[in-house]
């Protein structure tokens, strides 16, 4: 065992040998209570200050220059490797003063193995924190240490926390494997909220787990709760964007997990707290350790919470919202644990933007949906208004909304909740003079006419849209001001006061501050609803006009862009690019630990131990392999087509080119039926489509010989879409004599990693190739099919527009 080695002579060293007792682990406590009046910050008067909720955003967060006790640390110069800060508890953990620390180089600190493994792990450090257990020295009883590395602020920042006696620092895959496949199969945004949540509480045992959502003004709601069953709820809340002030959210956007053990916990302060060749407080952004801002505790405290954790949500570079877990007396969780929870919210992150286009998706279609049917009963009406209400689907059934008014030829016909007809009246006449264009909307009406006071409770937003030319002929939706939709979830609570008389902040204040800032406001109409009611707009506009065939047009349209918005669904391309990103890198850091512990191990593992460990690398490079071909796909659908004249016959030859290094005689294997025409496309995308097709013609033949032609297609041959009118488009082939697919197959080749034999059969794949070549076409405005005899062979067909 390495030893701790102090500097020679050092005060520590001797009151060591003269009986000083080394802390265990179990000495260490996080419940250590602190005194209000003892915190280390650079901003004394700030911390004097009352706690409001307009001074946090002057708080120096990231320079607090003390760290939270339950783990210690120690800073090195960037260059020299020389300690230039130490925690004051340091003493506490290892039996050294800080002072005594400030100097010492790796050699003086640990033994010469310890030291070296140190050593590779500061070589690689950056902002981002890398993890070693070591142990310090071998006095009976003296824990081992989680080392906590990273560099930042030209320092090497060194953090250490105890290891509990018996613990083990195990990665339970089958658990994290479990969770990913139940993150994926998750249906709507509020439903994958609601996962994560119960999830992370199940995995922590936190009493409280929060889904924190901010919106466009800063302002967050909470969405997704789970709880101890004897806690009131927080479910539904909504704070003000002052309760997170810039720059916490600034860190929360650097620093992805914070974690509080114990909010009364005294503060350790560096020693010495200014870097002393600066004279500044050092950069503590990154740190596990650092302290946390006294105004943040002491809203804690007024919650009621003892210890705390909160993962950020990031999506495209900005902060989503915040995962939150509270605790009512201290919860210490080791570091392993904590980054489990960390990866499981980076991977929400990383699928969010893909549920949120799933819930786009679904509304956008019910809006269609809705639009078709309410089209219909409006063209069956002799009165075509009479479609708008007498039935259901409803104009209020388009879109989200508390009611609706058609005013036309004098008449008012009212639906759900809306002002009175007078007021309505009123309001078309406003329209008249204010809003002379088609289509007038805003979510709060008080802006643009005071007069709007009187019916904010159900018409804080407004859209209209003008039914003829006529002055007052509107068709209006409504929303109500947002604080009428919303309900403190919880019991009333009071709230406390300072002598000074500020008050204090806590959640019941917090949503009284948020219902100021939204008065007379409702829900934005969003731009779908906006395109919709325009749509509408223009179908009355026609019908009324008796265009009845541009209304047959229009429904054809419309089926059209519900079926291509179907079939985008199943490809989810952002899904794909978002994942593999994110996925990649922890699934690699499975795959080279499995192969440093069959390196490093491999004396002490037995055969089934190195066996499984095996097929841990090998069903890790499968995985990789899988991510990859998703993000192929989504490539595919992201990047621009590079289109030129090409040369057909160039490119296949070319493709023939490269398969003759795993086809000795292609030549006598593929026959091509030229010539090819020229025409404009991307060649490079062409190439991988005749490259896939030809691959798989060859690969999936179970004759002797394998043959294989290639060529364009008669005039007469039509895609399932009806691609392949010979002045718009070419249609090309590619044949083989093998083994065929099955008629029930024939779609579903071309579905994301779907195989139809085992997957060492045929020389294995990802079944990915299709689904990419498929939409390479698409890209070119054609399709790809198939004809096929099982046992006789396989025709795939594909058309490429002349006009592109």
């Amino acid at each position: 065992m390495e030893k701790l080695l102090p500097a020679a002579g050092c005060r520590s060293h001797r009151r060591q040998r003269s009986g000083h007792r080394r802390r265990r682990h179990s000495d260490f406590s996080i419940a250590t209570r602190v005194d209000r009046a003892t915190v280390v910050t650079t901003d004394e008067a700030l911390i004097n200050a009352p706690v409001t909720l307009t001074n946090c955003d002057r708080e120096p967060i990231h320079i607090p220059g003390s760290v939270q006790p339950y783990g210690f640390l120690l800073c090195l110069d960037e260059r020299r490797r020389r300690v230039v800060h130490a925690s004051a508890n340091a003493a506490e953990q290892v039996g050294i003063e800080a002072e005594d620390l400030l100097g010492l180089g790796l050699e003086r600190l640990f033994g010469p193995a310890t030291q070296a493994e140190v050593e590779r792990l500061l070589d690689a450090a950056t902002e981002e924190p890398k993890l070693l257990t070591i142990q310090l020295d071998a006095v009976a009883g003296q824990p081992a240490y989680r080392l906590i590395v990273h560099r930042h602020d030209a320092l090497l920042w060194l953090e250490f926390e105890p290891v509990a006696e018996g613990e083990r620092n195990v990665l339970d895959l089958a658990t994290l494997n479990q969770t990913l496949g139940q993150m994926l199969s998750a249906g709507s945004v509020p439903e994958f909220c609601q996962f994560a949540v119960d999830q992370l509480r199940d995995l922590t045992g936190f009493d409280r787990v929060l889904m924190y959502r901010f919106a466009e003004d800063a302002s967050g709601e909470v969405v997704a709760e789970a709880k101890r069953a004897d806690l009131e709820p927080f479910f539904g809340l909504h704070y003000p964007a002052t309760d997170i002030p810039q720059q916490a959210r600034a860190m929360y956007l650097k620093s992805w997990l914070r974690f509080i053990p114990d909010v009364d916990y005294r503060p350790a302060p560096l020693v010495p707290v200014l870097h002393p060749g600066q004279q500044r407080p050092p950069d503590m952004t990154y740190s596990v350790l650092r302290s946390v801002s006294p105004i943040h505790l002491q809203y804690l405290r007024n919650m009621g919470v003892a210890a705390t954790m909160t993962i950020s949500v990031i999506q495209e570079g900005r902060l989503w919202g915040l995962i939150t877990c509270h605790h009512l007396t201290p919860l210490l969780l080791r570091y392993e644990l904590r980054e489990l929870c960390l990866f499981i919210g980076k991977t929400f992150s990383a699928l969010l933007k893909t549920k949120q286009q799933q819930d786009e998706f679904a509304y956008q279609l019910h809006i269609r949906e809705t639009q078709a049917q309410l089209f219909e009963q409006v063209g069956r009406h002799a009165n075509f208004l009479d479609g708008l209400y007498q039935r259901r689907p409803t104009v209020t059934d388009v879109f989200d909304c508390g009611g609706a008014a058609i005013c036309f030829e004098g008449s008012i016909i009212t639906l759900g909740s809306t002002p009175s007809k007078p007021q309505i009246a009123e309001l078309t006449e406003w329209l008249q003079r204010h809003a002379p264009q088609n289509l007038f909307y805003t979510n709060s009406y008080v802006q643009h006419n005071p007069a709007g006071l009187a019916i904010r409770g159900t018409a804080s937003g407004i859209m209209a849209v003008s039914l003829s030319e006529e002055p007052r002929d509107y068709l209006i939706w409504f929303r109500p001001e947002v604080i009428q939709t919303v309900t403190w979830a919880g019991r009333e609570q009071k709230v406390e006061r300072l002598e000074n008389g500020v008050l204090h902040l806590s959640p019941r204040q917090s949503f009284e501050a948020w219902k100021q800032t939204v008065d007379s406001t409702a829900v934005a109409w969003r731009p779908m609803e906006i395109k919709a009611a325009e749509e509408i707009r223009l179908h009355l506009s026609d019908v009324r006009l008796k265009i009845f065939n541009e209304l047959q047009v229009r429904a054809a349209a419309l089926s059209k862009l519900n079926s291509e918005l179907e079939r985008s669904n199943d490809e989810l391309d952002s899904f794909a690019y978002v994942a593999s990103h994110d996925l990649k890198e922890p699934l690699r850091g499975i795959h080279n630990y499995s192969i440093f512990l069959l390196e490093d191990y491999a004396d002490k593992l037995d055969a089934d131990g190195t066996q499984k460990l095996q097929t841990l690398v090998r069903l890790s490079q499968r995985m990789e392999s899988l991510i990859e071909s998703l993000l192929q796909l989504s490539r595919v659908g992201r990047q621009e087509l590079t289109v030129t004249e090409t040369d057909l016959d160039a490119v296949v030859a070319d493709v023939l080119d490269v398969l003759q290094l795993s086809y000795q005689r292609i030549d006598q294997l593929v026959t091509v039926h030229g010539p090819l025409p020229t025409l404009r496309c991307d060649a490079v995308r062409l190439r991988e489509i005749f490259n896939n097709l030809l691959t798989n013609a060859l690969k999936y033949n179970d004759k002797p010989t394998p043959h294989v032609e290639v060529g364009l297609a008669s005039a007469k041959v039509r895609g399932p879409r009806g691609t392949g009118r010979p002045d718009d488009y070419y249609v090309f082939y590619v044949r083989d004599n093998g083994i065929g697919i099955d008629a029930r197959h024939h779609e579903a080749v071309f579905k994301i990693f779907k195989r139809l034999h085992a997957q060492d059969k045929y020389g294995g794949g990802t079944g990915a190739g299709l689904p990419i070549a498929r939409k390479m076409v698409e890209r070119h405005e054609g399709e790809l099919w198939l004809e096929s005899v099982p046992g006789q062979g396989t025709t795939f067909f594909f058309s490429l527009s002349k006009h592109l």
